[in-house]
């Protein structure tokens, strides 16, 4: 079982009322890269967070909790 890292970008835009529409997730290759995209996201979107979370590819098992590492605007409850 080998475990890899993951790191991902997920930006929001407005839903409906007070809601938050997930735009696609981007895959990023590092931390510093997801950072990065994120940052470059930030201005255009109501919220954006970068992620990571590690687990086993082959099983699909990945931790529960992912770990935030870049978070800006307003988003759901999950990455606060």
């Amino acid at each position: 079982m080998a475990r890899e890292t993951i790191y991902f970008v997920q930006a929001f835009k407005a839903g409906k009322g007070q809601s938050l529409k997930a735009d696609a997730a981007i895959s990023c290759k590092s931390a510093e890269g997801a950072r990065r995209t994120a940052e470059r996201l930030t201005p255009n979107s109501i919220g954006v967070v970068a992620f990571s979370s590690t687990g086993d590819a082959e099983t699909g098992d990945y931790d529960e909790e992912p770990s935030v590492l870049y978070r800006a605007g307003r988003l759901p409850a999950a990455f606060e």
